[in-house]
């Protein structure tokens, strides 16, 4: 004899039905995502298409963009420096990563935080750094080598191929760092102890077992540092016009000057689209197509691999690749910054305070700019993370039936370029009627779309993490979902979203590409007024003005660090 427990019937309720006044609020968020991430990105393509004139549909738009030999030229030229890019990144990123998580190597945690300041210090920064170390003929150390050679040739040559590939791998390669030293802490040793029990030495262990299993955080962190690299402005700004290197940001621009040409700008935006697309189609084929998984009934203990001998090779190689990015452009930096002409080197009488006197209290653009960025950086992170934790809780607990397209949306402009998602912002707000080009407002609205990914992924992550009957308990009591959210959710995840604040307001404060296209006459923000200053050959201003932000930047950071911990962005990054 069988039986069965009765179950009570399920009652299908329609979605327009379960539509109270309160669930109103959770469409009225979704409709902010949608406006914000899918209106500049379809004004965008239907700009691509419209005449200018006529306002019909056309094809001139896509002849005019590509019917110029210098404009296919900036594109393939694009690729090449995005491609080499990614190479000097990984070469940079993947050693440092599995030296500060598996292996004995000292000087970890010192490699570990001066890999943090990649991160804290704007690439354009960097890159003036590296102007201001090899220039061709004023460069610090290509005069050095000309008094102690007497050579007429430079050493070397920041204006190249080379130089604007080195200068934008050593701003971004933070990021490989970051996956991928994930990746190594995930991995449990027993697999390394059995290649080692047969005889494979650390390094061999390391290319045949420990590398193909982090394959998939390095494959992503390649497409990432890709497609961040062919959207940079500020370096090639610096570097690839003096170069004579065009690529397609510098070309945008030039269809941004007068007159206008917003509608080609557009057409010739679209293959960032398009090669961002295959290269995630890619990215699956490629883990499709091959496994990359460790099978472990329980959780293994990860032990360090013992270099010997090799330990301080690999330390070098560390110090090495810390000090092109970070050591020796800041410390170029604040020597000009302090410093009445860079040229002449440093000395006592060519110390002075007077450029940080003149970006604090005689540039107006300077003050303004300071307090553009740093008000963005706030607004845009603040925006973004209340945004994204309502998102997040949307999605984790399916309260519209569209919760995964959601999701979707809210991390889609993490493989947006920057300076594309500027161009649908600019189509879509900046003209009339809703007339917003050189306000704060656009730019905060770009902002936040641009980092709504670090503050979705951040707030998913906590929302998930708390059990829905700690929210239960507070609806039983006669409390709402809002009531939950506020007295619940957040007090819980209060650490974890102030994490993703300062992972968002870093960056924010000092964001370039997006703001190039933005910024208005009287709405300059720091980034900005670096390149001008550039242009007019203000590098000792430049400089201090740069430093000035990177001041306030480490201010706001070391805040964080004493409230959530000294490593919390090389953990929640």
């Amino acid at each position: 004899m069988s039986w069965t427990k009765d179950e009570p019937a399920k009652v299908h309720v329609p979605w327009h039905q379960r539509l109270q006044p309160a669930n109103l609020l959770w469409l009225f968020l979704a409709g902010i995502l949608v406006v914000l991430i899918i209106a500049p990105m379809w004004t965008l393509v239907i700009s691509s298409f419209t005449d200018a004139k006529t306002g019909g549909w056309t094809l001139h738009n896509y002849a005019e963009a590509y019917g110029k030999e210098r404009h296919i030229t900036a594109l393939t030229n694009t690729l090449k420096m995005g491609a080499a890019v990614v190479v000097l990144k990984l070469l940079f990123g993947v050693p440092l990563a599995w030296a500060c998580t598996r292996t004995d190597m000292p000087g970890r945690n010192f490699v570990r935080y001066s890999v943090f300041g990649a991160f804290i210090m704007p690439p354009y920064l960097a890159g003036v750094g590296w102007i201001l170390l090899a220039g061709p003929n004023t460069g610090w150390i290509n005069k050095i080598w000309h008094a102690l050679t007497g050579s007429a040739e430079p050493l070397v040559n920041i204006f190249s191929f080379s130089g604007l590939v080195l200068v934008t791998a050593i701003g971004g390669f933070f990021l490989v760092f970051v996956l991928v030293s994930s990746a190594f802490e995930m991995i449990s040793s027993e697999m390394e102890d059995a290649a080692n029990i047969l005889g494979a030495g650390p390094f061999k262990t390391a290319m045949k077992v420990t590398f193909p299993l982090v394959m998939p955080a390095i494959i992503g962190s390649a497409l990432l540092s890709f497609l961040g690299a062919i959207a940079l402005y500020g370096v090639p700004a610096l570097i690839s016009i003096p170069a004579r290197y065009p690529v397609v940001v510098i070309q945008l621009t030039e269809f941004f000057s007068f007159p206008l040409r917003l509608e080609v700008a557009a057409a010739y935006s679209m293959p960032l689209l398009l090669i961002t697309a295959a290269l995630l189609g890619l990215q699956k084929l490629i883990l499709r197509r091959k496994g990359y998984v460790s099978v472990n009934g329980k959780g293994g203990e990860r032990r360090i691999v013992k270099l010997g001998k090799w330990r301080w090779v690999l330390f070098t190689y560390c110090l090495m690749v810390v000090s092109l990015a970070v050591v020796m452009p800041l410390f170029v930096l604040l020597l000009a910054a302090f410093s009445q002409s860079w040229t002449t080197g440093f000395s006592f009488d060519n110390f002075t305070l007077g450029n940080f006197h003149y970006v604090l209290f005689e540039h107006s653009s300077s003050q303004r700019a300071l307090l553009g960025s740093i008000g963005l950086g706030i607004a845009a992170a603040t925006v973004a993370i209340i945004l994204a934790l309502f998102i997040a809780y949307i999605v984790q607990r399916r309260l519209l039936p569209f919760s995964g397209v959601l999701a979707f949306l809210a991390l889609s402009p993490y493989v947006v370029p920057g300076i594309v998602l500027a161009i649908g912002f600019y189509a879509a707000y900046a003209l009339p009627p809703v007339a917003l080009y050189g306000t704060y407002m656009i730019m905060a609205l770009a902002f936040i779309t641009r980092f709504l990914p670090i503050a979705f992924t951040t707030s998913s992550a906590g929302v998930r993490s708390i059990h829905p009957e700690m929210e239960e308990a507070v609806r039983i009591l006669g409390g709402g979902r809002m009531t939950a959210l506020r007295h619940v959710v957040g007090p819980l995840l209060k650490r974890t979203l102030a994490g993703g604040w300062l992972l968002i307001f870093v960056p924010a404060a000092q964001e370039l590409s997006t703001a190039i296209f933005l910024v208005g006459p009287t709405t300059r923000v720091v980034s900005v007024v670096l390149l001008d200053l550039s242009e007019e050959g203000e590098l000792e201003k430049l400089a201090a003005l740069g430093s000035l932000l990177l001041i306030i930047i480490v201010a706001v950071v070391a805040v964080g660090m004493k409230y959530l911990g000294r490593d919390f962005m090389l953990r929640r990054s």
